[in-house]
């Protein structure tokens, strides 16, 4: 199943469809490009990481999806993909138990290695470790010229008729997080195991034993204060809200996530579209599923009756202010909002589970200046600054516009054929 490349390399040469970064929603464009087997393009992807990885740093023990494994990289487009993810339970000689699990949602850790068992069948249709640092239009010949840098620095320039760029989510940090980037000490979620290994060894007795504050109230900030509690670490969980809000999960919500209600989205007015926005964040945003916040709970309850107290939760909560303490942690100032009371703690380390924004066209000076508002047409083209530019194709990248689901797993197969449908169009003579 494997594939081979077809034409130019990456090095001065042109290509007909250059996707910028390899994660999942490229991976999706790359396999709905492949199975047009009467179309013969030349297509590259460019990757700054050295290989292919999904959220590595995240992939903790035990933590399952919140989507159904149907909605891979190409079921809900084309039923009979080799690529599917039943496709990749069968070489792996796990179907038949996955099918015994009775359950729609694998585990992060099994969904990130069939998007690698995918990733492997394109590994002649990308260059790792080339970062995309410039796109421009080009006055004549293929419509773009790409500037990417190697490992060593050195960049090169390609052409692409079409190029599309997935650059995923970049994780927010708060303001004052910057005073401390090269501590190790203060860090996002994303990147929590590896921060995790490194700074074991700096800690009197590791991880078990530590203090450290998380910040956040969505999943990825419960699933973090679990697993360094299951660690034996001493966890401070905060955030703004009252308490963890629940996830809603309810099937007739869920349908916010239909690849079809994109075209209804799109067709609303933008005060509607805010409203629903507001409305259903919770599907997936700042919310926790119920289980999870069952079991926060009852570890933080069992603790006050059993002790000793590893587990502290701390709402209606922001910090104020943290400056590096003379023992190479934290000192946090934590700021109660309902009360205006305050508290401060050394905490050996800071995990902010702050969320995330679209990478979009972010840096790319040639097709957006700073300052540019960036949107999204229904074709998946860049506007920018009103204008569509007629090539350039934006994935995961517009919420306001596309709805809820933009940003997610859920609709990457769907959205991959639209925009290989858009290519034909651009095509045709």
């Amino acid at each position: 199943m494997k594939r081979s490349r077809t034409g130019a390399g990456a090095d001065g040469g042109t290509v007909d469809v250059l996707g910028v970064g390899f994660g999942p929603a490229n991976l999706a464009l790359a396999i709905a490009l492949a199975e047009q087997p009467e179309r013969r393009r030349d297509v590259l992807f460019l990757e700054k990481r050295d290989r292919f990885a999904w959220h590595p740093g995240m992939l903790l023990p035990g933590t399952s999806m919140q989507i159904s494994f149907l909605k891979d990289l190409v079921t809900q487009r084309n039923q009979v993909s080799p690529y599917s993810f039943v496709a990749y339970l069968g070489a792996r000689g796990r179907l038949v138990d996955f099918v015994n699990r009775a359950t729609l949602t694998p585990e992060r850790a099994e969904f990130a290695d069939y998007l690698g068992w995918v990733a492997e069948n394109f590994a002649d249709d990308v260059r790792y470790g080339e970062e995309v640092v410039d796109i421009r239009r080009s006055p004549d010949g293929p419509r773009f010229l790409v500037t990417h840098a190697g490992p060593d620095g050195t960049e090169r320039v390609t052409g692409a008729r079409s190029v599309v760029v997935a650059r995923g989510l970049r994780p927010v940090m708060p303001g004052w997080a910057g005073a401390h980037a090269d501590s190790g000490r203060v860090f996002h979620n994303i990147e929590l195991l590896p921060r995790l290994a490194a700074l074991e060894p700096r800690l009197p007795r590791g991880a078990e034993g530590a203090r450290i504050l998380v910040l956040g109230g969505g999943q990825s900030a419960a699933e973090v204060a679990l697993h360094l509690h299951d660690l034996g670490a001493a966890v401070d969980l905060a955030f703004h809200g009252f308490g963890l809000g629940e996830v809603d999960e309810s099937p007739f919500v869920n349908q916010v996530f239909d690849p079809q209600v994109v075209d209804e989205f799109d067709a609303a007015p933008p005060a509607v579209r805010e409203e629903l926005l507001r409305r259903h964040g919770n599907t997936n945003y700042a919310a926790v599923e119920h289980a999870l916040t069952a079991e926060l709970y009852a570890r933080w309850y069992r603790e006050s009756v059993t002790g000793p107290r590893r587990l502290r939760v701390h709402r209606t909560s922001e910090v104020v202010s943290a400056e590096r303490s003379a023992g190479g942690g934290v000192d946090v100032t934590v700021r109660r909002t309902t009360t205006g009371e305050q508290w401060s703690t050394a905490f050996d380390a800071v995990v902010c589970a702050t969320g995330f924004e679209p990478g979009s066209l972010t840096g790319l000076a040639g097709v957006a200046p700073a300052g540019s508002d960036v949107r999204v047409s229904r074709q998946h083209r860049a506007v920018v600054d009103g204008h569509e530019i007629e090539g350039l194709y934006l994935q995961g990248a517009d919420v306001p516009g596309h709805g809820l689901g933009a940003t997610l797993l859920s609709n990457v197969a769907i959205r991959a054929g639209e925009i290989v449908s858009a290519l034909e169009k651009e095509e045709s003579p």
